[in-house]
């Protein structure tokens, strides 16, 4: 796992309180469809990647605890303002994503979450986006154990550009998504 984890940040009441009155930016009957895997709605490109990230109910924990702490982002090199420390629906947060070479550039990702799922072999958790959010759609992250103890991560999204710079951005809008996609894998690797 990375050693380089940004701190996570509280959001301060006012912006909460507006992010969590605000509309979400998609199809209000596709709230938590990528906990189940559906296809996306007609537009919307999906992303969908996995990766076996340990084995064990220890590591399947471990996971999970890093999961509910939002250290799949920050262990990404994204800051992360949130409005509490526990990942319930309705949770809101803001996700900064920045470029890696400038460092203090970056982009703000409001969000809020719209499902969670807590099985016995399957945990996590899906965020919608908000206005101001360059893409509007969906991401969960989720992690499963299997029967034989083999540990997975999967990151399930649909998304489409919602602000002009994603638009004008193009395949570059869809690669830095890719990439991004990479570095929340590698965040629950085992070490």
């Amino acid at each position: 796992m990375s050693s380089r984890v940004r701190t996570l940040r509280p959001l301060d009441d006012s912006e909460a309180a507006r992010l969590r009155a605000a509309e979400l930016t998609y199809l209000a009957d596709r709230l938590g469809s990528t906990l189940d895997g559906e296809e996306p709605p007609p537009g919307y490109r999906r992303l969908r990647a996995a990766r076996v990230v340990g084995h064990g109910r220890d590591h399947f924990e471990a996971a999970v605890a890093a999961l509910d702490d939002w250290q799949v982002q920050r262990r990404s090199g994204a800051v992360v303002r949130a409005d509490g420390g526990s990942l319930t629906a309705g949770t809101v947060a803001v996700v900064r994503l920045g470029l890696p070479v400038l460092g203090f550039v970056g982009v703000d990702a409001p969000v809020r979450i719209v499902g969670v799922v807590e099985e016995d072999q399957r945990r996590g958790f899906a965020y919608g986006t908000l206005p101001g959010h360059p893409e509007e759609g969906e991401e969960a992250f989720v992690v499963s154990i299997a029967d034989d103890g083999v540990v997975r991560f999967t990151v399930d999204a649909f998304s489409r550009p919602a602000s002009r710079l994603a638009r004008l951005g193009g395949p570059l809008t869809s690669m830095a998504q890719e990439v991004m996609t990479r570095r929340y894998l590698a965040a629950l690797e085992t070490p």
